[in-house]
């Protein structure tokens, strides 16, 4: 299954990565790359999470839209 992931540059120049799908579940890396693989690490830690604990796995939040924003 695919879930959507926000990726974010901090001020101390890592890349923070959100799963909007599984509240709190975040990561970070030096690189894009490991941006990435720390999070689905940390997705598929939470899948554990939830099987083992029996919760319903939720759907992946969808996205349908951007929006571009001029200041």
């Amino acid at each position: 299954m695919k879930y959507p992931i926000i990726l974010e540059n901090s001020a101390d120049g890592w890349i923070v990565a959100h799963c909007p799908t599984f509240r709190g579940c975040v990561s970070q890396g030096e690189t894009r790359a490991e941006a990435l693989e720390n999070i689905r690490e940390a997705i598929e830690l939470t899948l554990e999470v939830y099987t083992e604990s029996g919760w319903e796995i939720p759907e992946p939040a969808e996205w349908t839209e951007l929006v571009e924003v001029e200041l």
